[in-house]
């Protein structure tokens, strides 16, 4: 047995160590020296691992290694019932761009109830688009306006912002909305387009005072 072969059981069972820090050094090593055998552990880890600074390692891993071997194991994870373990997936979709996965990416994990396996669906989605699909991305993103908390919006802005131009039809009828915080979100995340600058919550605090006025900001536009 070579001195390879007997690091992998050791590199496995390091991956479960109740130390994050260990944890992360070994997702480290597996993703220095990849290794195909590594991959269904690499994603069974995952769904599980309560650290987000070792997931980002256990992705950074996954992405060292061949898309041939990875991408099967991770399309399958998307339609897993445990929703980290769909959002990390997704997330480590994004990272390795590989346009295939587009097909994975549904209407019904864009609009998950969970609100993290929604956003990394957001992220990919973004990345993975085909040409000349962005507007129809952008109709499918724009049913969850008003969705959430500020984190959940501020993500869902920028991967609308992320879309360019190609998302105004659908923002411009979301802020006709009756749904005021529909309308508000609408009305920030355009403004966000035009001016990236201006920062979200200014942005939003923009728009919440045009709502109270009664319009819908588009006006001599």
């Amino acid at each position: 047995m070579t001195p390879q072969d007997t690091d992998v059981p050791a590199a496995l069972r390091q991956l479960e160590d109740d130390r994050s820090s260990v944890r992360l050094r070994a997702a480290m090593a597996v993703g220095t020296t990849p290794e195909p055998r590594f991959v269904d552990k690499l994603v069974e880890r995952c769904a599980i691992e309560p650290e987000f600074f070792v997931r980002d390692m256990l992705t950074w891993a996954l992405a060292r290694h061949p898309v041939s071997v990875t991408l099967p194991v991770l399309l399958r994870e998307v339609r897993s019932e445990r929703a980290q373990a769909r959002s990390q997936a997704l997330h480590t979709l994004s990272k390795i761009g590989d346009r295939q996965a587009w097909p994975a990416i549904t209407r019904a994990l864009l609009c998950d109830a969970d609100d993290e396996v929604a956003r990394s669906a957001w992220r990919a989605a973004v990345v993975l688009v085909p040409e000349g699909e962005e507007s129809a991305l952008a109709a499918v993103l724009a049913t969850q306006l008003g969705r959430g908390e500020r984190e959940t919006q501020l993500s869902l802005s920028r991967a609308l912002v992320g879309l360019g131009e190609v998302v105004l039809p659908a923002l411009r009828a979301a802020a006709t909305a009756a749904d005021r915080q529909v309308c508000t979100h609408a009305l920030a995340t355009e403004r966000l387009l035009r001016d990236p600058d201006a920062g979200f919550e200014f942005a939003i605090e923009e728009a919440k005072r045009v709502v109270a006025l009664g319009g819908s900001g588009q006006a001599g536009q």
